[in-house]
């Protein structure tokens, strides 16, 4: 029986629904993550959040060959293997997914305080390591999102370990608390602590894309947008998404383009039109250099270290 600010739960072929006042999240088995994060009616996917591993390089990081040093992480970027799923709901672990024909025996009143799932990913490198995404959903609507890097001996070195969220249309801009403008870990000592608000996805218009727009050290970061892709659900008001700390703060970025897509452009007239919203939030992320762009490599302790274990986590509401 349900009662106040319980999780509606759906049982879905091959999926799970979770429900609530003003809310409705989907997970997806065979896409391997959330598929679908709708609140107050407002749609925040346009693809499956994955991890991300790569920002695109920068005039420095060309100079002393980490492009190609770290190239296999281009293509675990591009593309992720889901190699398990695990989903607790309240107290009971599931042994096995509740997909067809197992679901048969749920109803439509299935309710809940807490549920927990689990993906595991396999990355698409030599040699291969593991990474696991966490969601854990309370009775507030609260998504709490961990994401944990196994490291792993005899990998090359990483650009970036986050997770990577594209949204459906352009953000009208995004307000946070860290940072005062583009901070990187080795770009950070000329920076103020405060809240910021920009307006629009503005992206660095350099002579040739690269690698641009991180904010390090945030407590929050709230997205607003005012268009949506459903023309029956048309609105121009602003409706907005907040993502906030956990125990630690995180670092993002909020742009128009994906890493790949800044990557592949030569010259900044070859960017694609900008349609999408795509944020990244990191947990680690490798300084940009800039000592010389002729063979320097970023110093030591603003690198990423791909045999130690990485962890973070974040809050969506």
């Amino acid at each position: 029986m349900a009662y106040t600010n319980n999780l509606h739960i759906i049982y879905g072929d091959a999926s799970l629904g979770i429900n609530g006042k003003d809310f409705q999240y989907i997970f997806s088995y065979e896409k391997g993550g959330l598929e679908s994060l709708k609140i107050k009616g407002k749609e925040w996917l346009y693809r499956v959040p994955t991890p991300t591993f790569w920002r695109a390089t920068t005039d420095n990081d060309r100079g002393n060959g980490f492009n190609v040093k770290a190239a296999q992480w281009l293509g675990a970027d591009m593309f992720s293997k889901c190699t398990g799923i695990h989903l607790t709901v309240d107290d009971h672990h599931f042994d096995q997914l509740p997909v067809a024909p197992i679901n048969n025996q749920f109803s439509n009143q299935e309710y809940a305080h807490y549920v927990k799932i689990t993906f595991g990913y396999e990355t698409t490198t030599s040699p291969t390591t593991q990474v696991e995404i966490n969601y854990e959903i309370d009775n507030n609507s609260h998504i709490t999102v961990t994401m944990h890097y196994f490291g792993k001996k005899g990998l090359p070195p990483i650009p970036v370990i986050g997770m990577r969220f594209i949204m459906p249309t352009q953000a009208t801009g995004f307000e946070y608390d860290g940072l005062s403008s583009e901070t990187y870990p080795d770009r950070m000592a000329g920076a103020k602590k405060g809240i910021f608000k920009v307006a629009g996805l503005p992206v660095t218009k350099y002579l040739v894309p690269q690698e641009n727009g991180m904010h390090m050290d945030t407590n929050w970061v709230t997205i607003t947008r005012n268009t949506v892709l459903n023309n029956a659900n048309h609105s121009n008001e602003d409706f907005a998404l907040t993502i906030n700390k956990t125990n630690k703060t995180f670092n993002f970025s909020c742009l128009p383009y994906t890493a790949e897509e800044l990557e592949s452009a030569t010259h900044i007239e070859e960017l694609p039109l900008a349609r999408r919203t795509v944020l990244v939030i990191a947990g680690a992320v490798r300084g940009v250099g800039g000592i010389d762009s002729w063979g320097a490599d970023v110093e030591d302790q603003y690198q990423i270290d791909p045999s130690q274990d990485h962890e973070f986590s974040f809050i969506l509401n």
